[in-house]
């Protein structure tokens, strides 16, 4: 996942277009799944440039976090990444949603929809707080606990 940041703002990704998504209408990050051989920071910027068409240089790994079973018998294994460093105009095409810059004021306020625990870590990103591994655990779209070492 990468939050590319012009400052005051996050450009997030608002999933309304895919069905049966496990993400529905939740405002979250743009990423994607690494493909084979890829390094997470070939991933996310392939994944950037898919889905916003926005070329972006010297992502900053912020951290990692793992989400058990977070779909049926599926965890999830996730790099966060933060990017001040990008070129290109943003697509309104994006097959997944709609994107659109978010205020880090209002996510610290909480005004967005989105999954409970990344208001927990986006405010660690907001907060400059160190890297990070985390783990979210979620029962029914619910989080249920978490636990983070900094470095």
């Amino acid at each position: 996942m990468c939050y590319i940041d012009n400052g005051d703002s996050f450009l997030m990704l608002k999933r309304n277009k895919k069905e049966n998504d496990v993400h529905q209408n939740f405002i979250i990050s743009v990423g994607g799944k690494i493909e084979e051989g890829e390094t997470p920071e070939e991933c996310i910027i392939r994944e950037v440039k898919e889905e916003t068409d926005l070329d972006i240089t010297n992502p900053q790994l912020r951290g990692i976090i793992t989400f058990p079973d977070f779909e049926e018998n599926t965890n999830w294994y996730t790099y966060v990444f933060t990017c001040e460093n990008f070129s290109g105009t943003i697509t309104n095409d994006c097959s997944e949603g709609d994107l659109m810059w978010i205020k880090k004021q209002d996510i610290l306020d909480k005004k967005i929809n989105t999954w409970e625990g990344d208001f927990v870590f986006l405010e660690w990103i907001i907060k400059n707080k160190p890297f990070f591994s985390a783990k979210f655990v979620y029962e029914n779209k619910n989080l249920k606990d978490y636990n983070v070492i900094f470095y």
